[in-house]
């Protein structure tokens, strides 16, 4: 119970009543911190993964989500918002009430490259929302449709070359993180290949694998299964190493492509105003889970690695994510088209 004390005017004494009174709005402010934390979560938490149904990213949300809801002793709803390069569904996150109970997924595309490619975006990525942690790492696999002689990134890039604007290739989107980083790849290998969006990696697969497209950036986790039934080919990962779920497949740099290499990531963040506590309950759950054994192991079977950084390590992530590909925007002129 909390208990409202009024200092009468005829005992007043400024040297004791006004600490006294200091003491009680602490006690009171802290009181009140504690109560939140502790109703929270009082509802459902909706999980906005701004890509379609089925990508690596939405694969990493459901496989957190799970988890999380188990953690919290709340569900956790996984609402897929694709299009517009992440845009549409980080809007909805900014706007969003800044209790904790609507959380963004946070990509390489909608935090560190579209604020690159458009002018003017509705939300902000720094200002706008408060890092929780970044979960996971992956690289990309540059993909192709197996009607296509190239057997390596060399022949590939060799067959290109000399076919320009006869081939194309799909992305997740305008501004994700497989559109640019394939646009980095064709202007370090110097190829023009005409670029078809799509609202989500899993509608740019299904096409690639009916050679409606040619090649394709995309994460691992969605990438395995097709690859391994021979309805698409992988010739590289963009990492800087090679992928543990993929052990023969070359980098770029080992394939004579050194500087096209590119990290797609994902993390949580909510409102900018959400408070701390929040923050930290979250983030410590998350991290937590993010370390056991189970979600370690289902992550790094799609081909993402397990990460689970404090807060402001996402944080001061997001801002050199930011500034890497603003460079690549600015060097390579990539545009959303």
């Amino acid at each position: 119970m909390l208990r409202l004390f009024i200092v009468h005017a005829r005992h007043y004494d400024p040297r004791v009543n006004l600490t006294s009174i200091n003491l009680a709005t602490l006690w009171l402010a802290a009181a009140i911190a504690t109560a939140s934390a502790q109703s929270f979560p009082n509802r459902p938490l909706r999980l906005i993964v701004p890509n379609g149904v089925g990508g690596s990213t939405d694969l990493v949300a459901r496989t957190v989500a799970s988890k999380l809801a188990e953690s919290l002793g709340q569900q956790v709803i996984v609402d897929n918002r694709g299009g517009s390069g992440g845009i549409i569904g980080s809007e909805i996150v900014a706007k969003a009430p800044p209790d904790g109970h609507t959380l963004l997924v946070g990509t390489i595309g909608n935090l560190a490259i579209s604020p690159h490619l458009y002018r003017k975006l509705p939300y902000d990525p720094l200002r706008d929302f408060a890092p929780i942690t970044q979960l996971s790492a992956a690289a990309y696999m540059l993909l192709i449709n197996p009607s296509l002689p190239a057997k390596s990134l060399r022949e590939f890039v060799t067959y290109a070359k000399v076919r320009p604007r006869q081939l194309s290739y799909a992305s997740a989107g305008n501004g994700t993180g497989s559109h640019l980083s394939a646009v980095l790849f064709l202007s370090v290998a110097g190829l023009d290949i005409a670029h078809v969006p799509y609202k989500g990696g899993a509608q740019g697969l299904t096409d690639l694998i009916a050679n409606q497209v040619q090649m394709m950036f995309n994460g691992i986790p969605a990438s395995l299964p097709h690859i391994s039934s021979g309805r698409i080919r992988a010739l590289a990962v963009s990492s800087a190493v090679r992928a543990t779920v993929a052990p023969a497949l070359p980098t770029f740099a080992e394939s004579g492509l050194a500087g096209a290499e590119a990290t797609s990531w994902t993390g949580l963040l909510a409102p900018a105003a959400t408070p701390p506590h929040i923050i930290a309950r979250l983030n410590a759950d998350l991290r937590a889970l993010i370390q056991s054994p189970d979600i370690r192991g289902r992550l790094a079977a799609d081909g993402a690695e397990p990460v689970g950084s404090s807060a402001p390590a996402f944080g001061a992530y997001i801002k050199a994510e930011l500034a890497k590909w603003g460079k690549v925007v600015q060097a390579t002129d990539a545009k959303a088209d």
